[in-house]
């Protein structure tokens, strides 16, 4: 069933989806047992299983080489327990199967495995606080609350480091972070809600962004809240926040306070500089003993090695902290091979990272309470270019890494990661994460191969703990990737983030993103026009942005994307600048939707060189230009197989008649067609001259045009609706089939949508 009819009593759709389905069961497949009460010199029977996962791998290989794979591959069943990790779990080229055989790694029927790299520790090892230095720094209401746990008689030393972090910089392992009951409890912070604004900005500090190295300073501000000067004693306060842009979170560590003038330095620049007086100018302080002042609060005294907590009321069954840097599982060229109803959690960096092979399937899996990402696709990236950067980056490869992982894209637009192909996330949970839920790669940019590697069937929530800029709930690049029945939401920023060519995002449930930004979107694409033929369809995207964030997106066609057909999607409380926004696009195709009571237009477009761009033509279109070097050199829009899958593309850099204005500059080809359109202020907004899209066949309503029931969020269409007589042609959306549905992995789905 799908989530829209489980939440809107819908009838039940049988069929599951095309291109979904569950694994088979190999008949006649071998099986290894593992158990936490095992041995690895155990024969690897129900009765005599083995002890770890390697014993189970070595077994698997030692199989191999004597007998080769039986006929219906090999089972490695994982008995229900905790498995803790202190270093990566590697299955590596010889330890995948074929598609007559293979090798599948799960959880058995109805047991709970946890494969951590974290540890839980003792209730009782936490104990009242009776230090007079530490109590006379704790607010008078909080004292009796907080306990203290001295993690070095836990066997605990390692605490991992507080770095800088956020859009443009490289990904990094969290510190250690602590779980009660499997949630993240929050650092120290504040205010406990809402933020702080920053005020006068005195000195906006350097500015990376435009190369700016030669005196290199954080920005000073006056600060707006007084609890500023309560922070005097403590080390290593962070300030979270969007310090110039909307888009840009950073998280940047104070130098020094002056409370005669109430001014904050901070330690290090922010890629923007610093701002104020626009409302997302704001942060969150981060890392303060003094303000542990609710439920759940914790901070880590580095130096001696304890831990301050505010243990919540309820009784927790454990307290967690996470410890692996690295991976907990990763899979290096395998293929055929499945990883099947586990929980991983509790590591600082990602939970499974895959690069090259091929039909890996992670299926019905939790994988939740991360520093980093959940699961990552491909290599990531090491900066080697010394400061904060974008234009300047200079970097390597780096497997089982996220590292810098945008900026090597952002400067290398067809870069290959290895990520393989005709991989699938099937029917997992991937939330708490600090960077992003689900990084997909697979197939081509360049030669426009495919990768036919797919998301489906997965809820991803809450994934920006860290890093929220450019990290979605899922980021797609390469080529010929499917996305599909997913529900995504709870986020700052975008559910998706797209790089590449011949994606398709279908049937997905998207909603409560781009929540605290601005400038921000729940699809993006952007600043590649050579990113062509990808298909947003019978999507439902609602609740995106807030009404008082004026540059929120639906569907975001950045800077110049191209050839983007957006098709049978419903839209509902989705964005204040643009449901579906174009900067400068061409081929942009918005057919057959339904738009319902946005918070600004239902389509904008500006021709960006003619309005808000003029300046920025030589970065973009000049001889070392963006363009000129993704077009061109990266790959040639005029050459195979370019020139022959996207002909239109071909004369992007040829001049018209004034010889100084590329083709590529005026937009051209936008469509608007037989779309439903009800509840707005604001229709149609085109910005700049040579600002052009046809508008044919819409019909605008301000009432109801026939929706099932549009107070539960039921926008199907009765029979007979007046839309139906207004745009001839109108199709039927499929809307009781976007979301959710239940299979092997997912035998029920939720009941609510709200956040």
């Amino acid at each position: 069933m799908s989530e829209r009819a489980l939440i809107l009593g819908l009838p039940l759709i049988l069929a599951l989806p095309c291109g979904g389905g569950e694994l088979p069961s190999p008949a006649g497949s071998a099986e290894i047992y593992v158990a936490t009460n095992g041995s690895d010199n155990n024969p690897g029977s129900l009765a005599e299983p083995l002890r770890t996962l390697e014993g189970a791998r070595e077994a698997v290989r030692a199989r191999i080489r004597k007998d080769g794979l039986p006929p219906g591959g090999i089972s490695i069943v994982v008995r229900g327990g905790t498995y803790v990790r202190t270093a990566t779990f590697v299955l590596e080229i010889p330890d995948g199967g074929s598609a007559e055989s293979p090798v599948r790694y799960r959880a058995a029927d109805g047991e709970q495995v946890r494969i951590i790299g974290g540890v839980d520790l003792p209730l009782d090892a936490f104990k009242p606080v009776v230090d007079p230095r530490i109590l006379a720094r704790i607010r008078p209401e909080a004292r009796d609350h907080i306990l203290q746990c001295e993690l070095r008689t836990q066997g605990i030393s390692e605490y991992g480091n507080h770095r800088q972090a956020g859009h443009g910089h490289p990904v990094y392992p969290a510190p250690l972070e602590l779980f009660y009951d499997d949630a993240p409890m929050p650092l120290a912070h504040y205010p406990d809600s809402g933020a702080i604004m920053i005020g006068e900005v005195i000195d906006p500090g350097s500015v990376p962004r435009i190369g700016d190295y030669v005196n290199i300073r954080g920005g000073t501000f006056v600060y707006t809240d007084r609890r500023h000067a309560d922070w005097l004693a403590a080390e290593e306060v962070w300030l979270q926040g969007y310090f110039k842009w909307g888009f840009a979170d950073d998280k940047i560590r104070i130098a020094s306070v002056d409370t005669a003038r109430r001014r904050i330095t901070l330690a290090t620049p922010h890629m923007y500089g610093v701002g104020s007086g626009e409302p997302f100018n704001q942060y969150v302080a981060l890392n303060l003993l003094e303000e542990i002042t609710m439920p759940g609060e914790w901070y880590l005294d580095r130096n001696k090695g304890i831990l301050y907590f505010w243990r919540p009321a309820s009784g927790a069954t454990h307290v967690s902290l996470s410890i692996l840097e690295d991976p907990l599982i990763a899979l290096d060229g395998v293929s055929h091979l499945s990883l099947e109803g586990f929980i991983v959690e509790l590591g600082r960096g990602m939970g499974i990272s895959v690069e090259g092979g091929s039909h890996v399937t992670i299926a019905g899996c939790t994988v939740r309470n991360l520093g980093t990402c959940g699961v990552f696709f491909g290599k990531g990236a090491v900066q080697t270019f010394p400061h904060l950067t974008a234009d300047q980056y200079e970097g390597i490869p780096a497997s089982r890494t996220i590292g810098a992982f945008q900026m090597h894209f952002y400067q290398q637009t067809t870069w290959d990661r290895n990520a393989g192909s005709d991989h699938r996330v099937l029917s997992c949970d991937v939330y708490q994460t600090g960077a992003g839920g689900i990084t997909l790669g697979g197939g081509s940019k360049k030669d426009l191969i495919a990768g036919n590697s797919s998301v489906e069937n997965c809820r991803i929530y809450d994934y920006n703990r860290h890093y929220k800029a450019q990290w979605a709930g899922i980021n797609v690049d390469g080529c010929g990737n499917r996305v599909a029945h997913n529900e995504v939401f709870q986020a700052d920023l975008q559910a998706m983030f797209v790089r590449g060519n011949d994606h398709v995002f279908e049937y997905n449930h998207v909603h409560h993103v781009a929540q605290n930004s601005n400038d921000a979107s729940a699809w993006y694409l952007g600043r590649d026009p050579s990113d062509q033929g990808n298909v947003v369809r019978y999507n439902f995207f609602h609740h995106v942005g807030r009404p008082d964030r004026k540059w929120m997106m639906g569907v975001y066609c950045d800077d110049a994307t191209c050839n983007v057909v957006i098709e049978g999607n419903v839209f509902y409380k989705a964005a204040s600048y643009g449901t579906v926004y174009s900067n400068g696009g061409h081929d942009i195709v918005v057919r057959n939707n339904i738009f319902i009571e946005g918070y600004g237009p239902v389509f904008q477009l500006k021709s960006m060189w003619y309005d808000f761009g003029r300046f920025e033509i030589p970065y973009f279109f000049g001889p070392e230009g963006v363009y000129r070097r993704r077009l061109t050199r990266d790959l040639d829009i005029r050459k195979p197989p370019y020139s022959v899958r996207y002909p239109l593309l071909k004369d992007w850099f040829d001049l018209l008649p004034d010889d100084s204005t590329y083709v590529g500059m005026r937009p051209r080809r936008n469509l608007f067609e037989k779309n439903l359109i009800v509840g707005y202020e604001e229709t149609y907004r085109l910005v700049g001259e040579y600002a052009q899209c046809t508008f044919q066949d819409n019909f605008i309503s301000r009432t109801d045009p026939g929706f099932v029931d549009a107070s539960r969020m039921d926008f199907r269409l009765r029979d007979g609706a007046e839309v139906f007589t207004r745009i001839p042609g109108f199709t039927p959306i499929p809307f009781e089939r976007i979301g959710l549905y239940v299979d092997r992995y997912r035998p029920s789905v939720p009941s609510t949508v709200a956040p």
